[in-house]
């Protein structure tokens, strides 16, 4: 009876089924900017929603009823992740897409990491910080503009040249994701070869549908992300060490 795979093991398998595959696409969540000083949601103690209810600072409903609570948490997440830089993880896809080795990055992250990075074909299904935008006139403005705008406001809340307060461009509680970037999502995972899933839990839907749409059209997924996940078991193969060291090793080992 074959013994548990070591991860330099499971990483050659990996390598193989990526060098064999006509199309891989990359999922990622919050595990892969963690190293770059970004928390996760859940994680205890650490977790972005460890002492804070998402729904009452997070919502669309939250923005629209007390803008200025909306924003002073959304103003504190802002200065967080402006000034983070992306991570051998976000390099290493990088890499194999420049190789050819990997067609698109899907990601629920709104950090612009992936972008920073280099990514050139990228999904970003959760929207991003890199604008905010008035849902009155349709103006939008950059983060360094909305930084100012929120700093010169009397009640820290930026608004909009014509008066109305801004909402950042990414998806809220209590809002659909973007149409057109949840077509391309499933477009892009039926026609994957291997789905990588990294740094997620894979439990926020409808993006945690996707490892099912890749595996009913005959592809493999392959599970990058420490903690449990609902495809572990499903995988072809789980990695859950460090996503850094981990993404590293497949790109030399291709």
């Amino acid at each position: 009876m074959e013994g548990p795979l070591s991860t330099a093991e499971r990483i050659d398998r990996l390598a193989s089924l990526v060098r064999d595959a006509g199309s891989v696409v990359a999922l990622t969540g919050a595990g892969i900017s963690v190293p770059s000083g970004i928390p996760d949601f859940r994680s205890p103690g650490t977790g972005l929603w460890e002492n804070v209810n998402p729904m009452e600072v997070a919502h669309i409903d939250a923005w629209r009823a007390d803008p200025e609570r909306f924003w002073h948490f959304y103003g504190n997440r802002f200065q967080t992740l402006e000034d983070k830089e992306p991570n051998g993880a976000h390099r290493a896809l990088v890499e194999m897409e420049a190789r050819g080795k990997l067609d698109a990055v899907i990601t629920q992250n709104i950090d612009r990491l992936h972008r920073r990075a280099g990514t050139q074909n990228l999904v970003e299904v959760h929207g991003s910080i890199d604008t905010s935008s008035c849902l009155t006139c349709g103006l939008a403005y950059p983060i360094a503009d909305v930084r100012r705008r929120l700093e010169e406001s009397e009640i820290s809340v930026p608004h909009c040249d014509c008066g109305e307060p801004l909402k950042p461009d990414v998806v809220l509680f209590g809002e659909w994701l973007p149409q057109g970037a949840l077509e391309e999502s499933y477009a892009l995972a039926a026609g994957a070869d291997v789905l990588l899933c990294i740094g997620s839990s894979l439990e926020v839907h409808p993006i945690a549908q996707l490892p099912g749409v890749t595996r009913q059209n005959g592809g493999a997924v392959a599970v990058i992300t420490q903690g449990p996940t609902p495809w572990d078991a499903r995988a072809a193969v789980k990695l859950d060490g460090d996503v850094v060291s981990e993404l590293e090793a497949l790109v030399a080992a291709l």
